[in-house]
């Protein structure tokens, strides 16, 4: 589920049990939070941050969205023009949510929703299945760096960019941090 830790203050997404696409066709819609406490949404300015840098990459990008929650980074992927999107999660609060954003935005058509473990749905890809991944594993389990290992291990996509912890040193890719997150952006060479 995209990022499980306890909330922490009006910071990690909008209190309302709503957050918005940032940009692109959708920008400005309002998309549905799970209603989970332990849901931790990307806050809008770093995920507006994350995509831009990821921008040139995004046109016609097969996505694959990890501990996808309500969606947000897949569909914040599509709205700026990839060509579809593969979102893996498994709480049942975090599918709900994702089923009617994806259903609200009409991205059905270019959407596909795993129900699985993160980790082991990653062990199921070969290399280069996906162009582009995105995760927000939950900061309190070591997700970040045994996804780094699995994707180091065999790249499943050429690039991979992963939130976590900025107190999470990943031993590899460029990290960028934006107060109480990180994100770590790994490319094949």
């Amino acid at each position: 589920m995209a990022g499980s830790d306890i909330v922490a203050g009006p910071s990690r997404g909008d209190r309302a049990g709503v957050t918005r696409i940032v940009s692109g066709v959708w920008g400005g819609r309002k998309l549905a939070v799970p209603k989970d406490p332990r849901v931790r949404p990307t806050a809008e300015r770093v995920r507006e941050a994350w995509l831009s840098i990821l921008g040139p990459a995004l046109p016609g990008a097969r996505v694959l969205d990890l501990f996808a929650g309500s969606g947000a980074l897949g569909l914040e992927a599509l709205s700026r023009g990839a060509a579809s999107a593969t979102f893996v999660e498994m709480a049942a609060p975090s599918l709900a949510a994702l089923r009617s954003n994806i259903a609200a935005l009409g991205a059905e058509r270019v959407t596909t929703v795993v129900q699985s473990d993160a980790m082991r749905f990653v062990t199921t890809i070969s290399a280069g299945s996906y162009d582009m991944v995105l995760a927000d594993p939950p900061f309190s389990i070591d997700f970040a760096p045994r996804l780094l290992a699995a994707w180091l291990d065999r790249p499943f996509a050429p690039l991979c960019a992963i939130e976590h912890d900025p107190r999470v040193e990943l031993a590899a890719g460029e990290t960028r941090r934006w107060g109480d997150i990180a994100v770590t952006f790994l490319r094949t060479p």
